[in-house]
């Protein structure tokens, strides 16, 4: 059956623009939200976790929209964008007192996942106040740590979904196109490191990278419901070196093409950064590179049968 339009690598054909008109015809008084989650339940499309994907399907049939495929029902609101109106995180004073010592004087060190907890609000905090890169709020899948020494904060670790398209990552792993899509979310991304700049230790910084990187899968798996078998990592190297990640025996792959995730040119935007990849799994290439349904999370759309 002819493919009418994709989205995110789903594809729509005539049959599912017919179902989608037929679920919006079957139910005149209810909005789009319920309209969306109809969608996922007969297409049994779904995150890892059983949640439905409705934000995703929302996405998709405003696209369906406002190409003329289907009729939505009107809005019945317009709610705020909390995206667009996002406030820099409140800034939370913390001892600054400075610290030099060895890392065997800093003992013990805690490391603890904060999202969700009532430390996040300090970590967004000090991730704003003192990383190069500022806080951004995530997107998708995300876990933040914080390491405290005596109860005192000390350094802020993030991990998240890994971007789409890593040339230098996908040839490492031996990925295609389609593995790629099945089974990128067992790659996450450290995609923030920020030691507190008054604490002066030697060799902490890859003493934390160890502590996060031994718990982060067991973590993933307990919230998100799937683990994760590489971990990687983007260096900007007019800035850093990558000492910490080295001492880690993280594995160099190459530098990313500068062109950004969004980027429509051939030519770079953006700094080419060093990228760092440190296996989970001694097997990590089988595993990335696995076909069944139990390694992916993307859960195929099953096609109701038209009558």
């Amino acid at each position: 059956m002819e493919i009418i339009t994709t989205y995110r690598d789903h594809s729509v054909n005539e049959s599912d623009i017919a179902l989608i008109k037929n679920i919006i015809a079957a139910h005149p008084d209810r909005g789009r939200r319920f309209i969306s989650q109809e969608v996922c339940r007969v297409w049994n499309w779904r995150q890892t976790n059983g949640a439905l994907k409705d934000m995703v399907c929302r996405s998709l049939l405003l696209l369906l929209e406002s190409k003329g495929f289907i009729k939505l029902p009107p809005r019945k609101s317009t709610p705020p964008n909390p995206l667009a109106n996002r406030k820099k995180p409140l800034r939370i004073p913390v001892d600054q007192n400075p610290i030099e010592c060895s890392l065997n004087e800093f003992s013990p060190i805690n490391l603890e996942q904060v999202r969700r907890a009532p430390q996040e609000k300090l970590f967004n905090s000090l991730i704003s106040e003192y990383h190069y890169l500022g806080y951004t709020h995530p997107v998708g899948e995300h876990l933040k740590y914080m390491a405290f020494s005596n109860g005192c904060p000390i350094a802020c670790l993030a991990y998240g979904s890994a971007p789409w398209y890593i040339a230098v990552r996908d040839r490492f792993i031996g990925w295609s196109a389609e593995t790629r899509r099945r089974n990128l979310h067992l790659i996450i991304n450290n995609t923030r490191f920020l030691i507190l700049p008054w604490i002066k230790v030697p060799h902490l910084a890859s003493y934390l990278l160890a502590l996060s990187r031994r718990g982060v899968s067991e973590d993933w798996q307990r919230i998100y419901n799937h683990p994760v078998y590489l971990l990687e990592t983007f260096v900007n190297t007019e800035r850093f070196s990558g000492t910490c990640y080295k001492a880690d025996n993280w594995i160099y792959v190459g530098k990313t093409t500068g062109r950004g995730k969004l980027s429509k040119s051939n030519k770079p935007t953006l700094p080419k950064k060093a990228v760092y990849l440190y296996p989970l799994s001694k097997d990590f290439r089988k595993k990335l590179n696995r076909q069944d349904a139990s390694a992916s999370k993307t859960v195929p759309i099953q096609r109701a049968r038209q009558c």
